[in-house]
């Protein structure tokens, strides 16, 4: 299959037929219907499902092998507090701590835009203002 041929198929495709051809601009050619493609479909919100289930059971693995890795016991101090916890759980307890400060300030900043775009759109009349 030659270039030209695969141009062809393309809608609005700029594929020019051979100057030796004699249906140069014949409507045959010009008209042609573009088979739907199989097998190409969107992807399914269980498959997204299945996908996610899948990711999170990988990073259940690394967390464990995490966990048993690093069983040394390290003294942690905080604010005055004082005690003795494995290094695995002390930094994972670090790493979600610092996970909740992102979704906190994430969440804060959702809730600005939308206090915003609830005003913007009060002010303007749109959907639900009871104009």
């Amino acid at each position: 299959m030659s270039f030209q041929d695969d141009a062809a198929r393309i809608p609005g495709g700029s594929a020019r037929p051979d100057r030796g051809s004699p249906n140069q601009g014949s409507s045959e050619q010009q008209e042609r219907v573009i088979p739907p493609t199989s097998g190409h479909d969107r992807p399914t919100r269980t498959a997204a499902l299945w996908v996610a289930v899948a990711v999170g059971l990988v990073v259940l693995v690394v967390l464990i092998v995490f966990f048993v890795q690093n069983q040394d016991m390290i003294t942690v101090r905080f604010f005055g507090l004082e005690g003795t916890l494995a290094l695995g759980t002390t930094l994972f307890i670090a790493a979600v701590g610092g996970g909740v400060l992102v979704a906190l300030a994430g969440g804060a900043r959702i809730l600005q835009l939308r206090i915003a775009n609830h005003r913007r759109k009060k002010a303007v009349g749109g959907p639900g203002s009871g104009y």
